[in-house]
């Protein structure tokens, strides 16, 4: 592989971890404080704390994986955590902090990915500090990230309807409130359908 060619590989990588990091992001917006923090699943999923979890684990992979730890209280993300610490927020850790510790934590991963070549090797500080390489790294990310976007998606989808992975939902297909009622009635038409055929021998 040439070094144009790895080069072109390495900035289509950045391309899609900024593209998950954004989708990430703008799920927060306009939403109250209650909204951003509260509990939508049986296990806590919500968004703020989705956000709080990619900080770490920006911070953990593009940091001190290779030797360049990422200057902020991280209790929450090594040592002695509570578990899932990192997963939601706390009455006195505000919107601001936890989204602006998250643009750090991604400048700071964007500063170490620019410095440093797709094979440059690091240890990932915990277990048995398993050597990975840049390009391990940001492959992992971008599926971390982007996975995190997915629950963003169904949470916000839950608390007031606003879909898509960018902000005008130019990637979801057309259609007014009635038009999704319809197409959700349909879905489950064709669930209850299928539920009651016999089961292939």
């Amino acid at each position: 592989m040439t070094d144009e060619t790895t080069e072109t590989f390495k900035k289509d990588l950045i391309i899609y971890l900024q593209d998950a990091r954004d989708a990430l992001l703008w799920k927060l917006e306009g939403l109250s404080e209650y909204d951003i923090r509260r509990p939508l699943t049986p296990t806590g999923t919500n968004l703020l704390g989705l956000v709080k979890h990619a900080t770490a684990a920006e911070a953990v992979y593009f940091g001190e994986t290779f030797g360049r730890p990422f200057e902020a209280p991280r209790p929450w993300i090594t040592g002695d955590a509570e578990p899932n610490s990192d997963f939601w927020a706390t009455p006195e850790e505000s919107r601001e902090e936890i989204v602006d510790r998250y643009r750090a934590a991604c400048a700071h991963a964007d500063e170490t990915i620019a410095a440093l070549p797709l094979d440059a090797v690091g240890r990932v500080p915990w277990g048995r500090r398993s050597e990975v390489t840049l390009h391990h790294g940001l492959a992992h990310m971008t599926a971390e990230t982007q996975r995190h976007a997915g629950h963003a998606d169904i949470v916000r989808e839950l608390l007031d309807g606003a879909t898509g992975q960018r902000r005008n939902g130019e990637n979801t297909a057309p259609g007014d409130e009635a038009w999704w009622a319809g197409h959700r009635d349909r879905v489950e038409r064709a669930a209850r359908e299928a539920a009651r055929r016999p089961s292939p021998r």
